[in-house]
């Protein structure tokens, strides 16, 4: 199958529609001529307009357990100022512990095979232990628990004890070097540190030792709990214990749950790093529960009969948003390890034997499929698969032909954009609307989004600057160790004034769709996972040959890739002896995502007058666009390189 970009490719029927959770909210919240049930522009528009009304009928439609108060919304000057229930209380772990049972509420898999499941009863009872060893540890509300983990069943678990005693979470998987991990977890000061002492990928087996006494070598930190034994004579910089012995003294009971503010500070996710350390978003516990659950069961169909499976790592924030499927009585499956080990269809045979209804992945890995000549439509059955939900990057029209030709004709499938600043989603499925190809199907409910020009003008053709101009409820809290909040509002309000600015290009379709452009900042992208150049040259700075660098994303094939050019010293080659001494450090002392993908050595590097290096005048360069201002560059004729190399490499068209 091939065709136009916004030809339609799958279209619910009327009794699809009409089963839908979002078309009961629609009814639900119909006015007499105000709308119908399937105008899902109205119901939009509502929701903007009205955001009393809309937030009031969604925490009651979603049946949130808590104390909601008498008021919803409370507008502000700006969007910062704006409140969501100012008088509530709730506790996000209360709702996704609600109703235990014999039900299976976690399936959890690893690549070297291991399978393990657990109840919701059994669920409650073991975050009920780790509630009573927090708090016998001294771990309180607004305390921070850091955490280097793979995605797995105890990770989940102490998440939602974590939340049940109101303490703060923050989590990077273990495939971050000891800076990467130090960079951003010691930053929060953490009570204690949660660690897997070493994990399996692939068939390797890699020990976390240093990571983790990188992380506990801040004096905040009072002990290590490890999800494991230790490897045999590795020494910690801190008093380690397994998590058995841990919990030990503590039987399983009722969990007292801290019930808080809406605005209750629960969740720190981690900007990717493009100028010094990474910035620490704090998310608000009401924000991720009310937003999550939304974009779940109205936007994804979801339910207490469902299996939602998302591949993830616990760095990246749709780690967190599956999670909150367990409040709709989802079964979580998820995984750990190498997605293509032992074979290409490891993840593709989960969903027929653990009968997934909703697959969650990335356009990189719906895109590897195809190029590894999958096609689990005449390898699988994939009868319990209706949705593939796919974020991290756009995903190509010839993805979508994919999808429909090689998976499933019949499914719903939903390309999602948001990102780790709202932990949450902007644009993704709308499953009473068709599918069309090479296009997301709409905002989000609440999100009133736009494309602007330089001046802050709304584009009428061709792609602008992504921006919502609504308050939402997944907006961050605030950012860590920002009092009067001026990193916050430089990060998303400094490019419009009082308007959220995403940083990425977006372009608005005739039918109420979006299609992504990718990144309008200098944010690296690769594989849909965002990164920052500051990470890069931390470790690249650190060696003698090279005098400075700029890395820049190049786009290809849908994707991006990392290209770093070196200035290197009069007396130095770029050989593939100095090739593989920068890779190693970037891998080892940031993450594998890091590594670019080219090195390349040039004369001169761009640089304004003030003399800050300048990746934008670089980027643009490589692709073909007009640099806006080199007057504001002392060194313009240099970039006469980068667009010779970027012609030699195909990289002009941005191909």
């Amino acid at each position: 199958m091939t065709g136009k970009t916004g030809e339609i490719l799958w279209q619910p029927t009327a009794e699809q529609q009409q089963a839908t959770p979002l078309w009961a909210f629609s009814q639900s919240t119909i006015k007499s001529g105000q709308r119908t049930a399937d105008d899902y522009g109205a119901l939009l528009r509502w929701s903007i307009e009205h955001p009393e009304d809309f937030y009031s009928a969604l925490w009651n439609h979603l049946d949130i357990i808590g104390e909601m108060g008498k008021t919803a919304f409370v507008p502000g000057d700006s969007l910062l100022e704006a409140k969501f229930f100012p008088e509530a209380k709730l506790n996000y772990a209360e709702n996704l512990l609600r109703d235990p049972s014999d039900k299976i509420a976690i399936i959890a898999h690893r690549d070297d095979g291991t399978r393990r499941q657990i109840s919701r009863r059994e669920l409650v009872a073991k975050v009920s232990r780790i509630v009573l060893a927090l708090r016998d540890q001294g771990v309180s509300e607004g305390d921070t628990i850091a955490a280097i983990v793979t995605n797995d069943l105890e990770a989940i678990e102490f998440y939602l004890a974590s939340a049940a005693i109101g303490a703060i979470w923050a989590s990077c998987s273990p495939d971050f070097g000891p800076e990467g991990a130090s960079d951003r977890l010691t930053q929060i000061k953490p009570k204690l540190l949660i660690a897997v002492p070493d994990y399996h990928y692939a068939g390797k087996h890699i020990k976390v030792t240093d990571t983790i006494n990188a992380v506990a070598s801040t004096s905040s930190v009072q002990r290590i709990i490890l999800l494991g034994e230790a490897p045999e004579k590795d020494k910690y910089t801190k008093p380690a214990i397994t998590l058995e012995d841990w919990m030990a003294p503590f039987e399983p009971g009722e969990i007292n749950y801290c019930r808080a503010g809406f605005d209750q500070p629960m969740v720190v996710l981690f900007s990717s790093g493009t100028t010094g350390k990474p910035k620490c978003i704090v998310h608000r516990a009401g924000g991720l529960l009310l937003q999550h659950k939304k974009e779940m069961a109205l936007h994804c169909n979801m339910g207490e009969h469902d299996r939602l499976f998302y591949f993830s790592t616990c760095g990246w924030m749709m780690w967190n948003w599956q999670i909150s499927a367990l409040s709709l009585g989802t079964t979580l499956v998820t995984f750990d390890g190498n997605p293509f080990y032992p074979e290409p269809h490891r993840l593709i045979d989960l969903i027929d034997s653990e009968r997934i209804t909703v697959f969650g992945t990335s356009a990189k890995y719906i895109d590897a499929c195809s190029k590894a000549g999958l096609e689990p439509k005449k390898t699988h059955s994939l009868a319990s698969l209706r949705a593939v939900l796919s974020t991290g990057s756009a995903l190509l029209p010839e993805s979508f032909d994919y999808i429909y030709d090689a998976w499933k004709p019949d499914i719903h499938l939903a390309s999602v954009s948001g990102g780790t600043d709202i932990c949450a989603c902007f644009v993704g499925g709308v499953p009473t609307l068709p599918v069309r190809r090479g296009e997301l199907q709409g905002a989000m409910l609440g999100m009133d989004l736009d494309a602007l020009d330089d001046e802050g003008n709304p584009v009428s053709s061709g792609s602008g600057e992504f921006v919502c101009r609504s308050p939402h409820v997944s907006m961050p809290v605030k950012f860590w160790d920002d009092a009067d909040r001026s990193r916050y509002r430089d990060a998303y309000f400094s490019r419009f004034p009082g308007i959220w600015a995403q940083g990425d290009y977006v372009e608005k379709c005739p039918g109420g769709g979006f299609i992504i452009h990718g990144r309008s900042d200098t944010t690296l992208n690769p594989g849909g996972v965002r990164i920052g150049t500051a990470e890069i040259y931390r470790q690249v700075e650190n060696i003698n040959e090279v005098l400075e660098a700029v890395a820049v994303g190049q786009d290809r094939d849908g994707d991006q890739r990392v290209v770093l050019f070196l200035r290197l010293r009069d007396s130095a080659q770029l050989d593939e002896e100095l090739a593989k001494t920068i890779r190693t450090a970037i891998r080892k002392g940031a993450t594998p995502r890091h590594v670019p993908a080219e090195i390349v050595a040039v004369p001169d590097i761009p640089r304004t007058r003030s003399g800050k290096i300048s990746e934008i005048a670089v980027r643009d360069t490589i692709h073909g666009r007009k640099i806006k201002n080199t007057t504001a560059l002392a060194n313009a004729e240099c970039l006469v390189f980068f667009a010779d190399w970027a012609k030699k490499s195909g990289a002009g068209s941005g191909s």
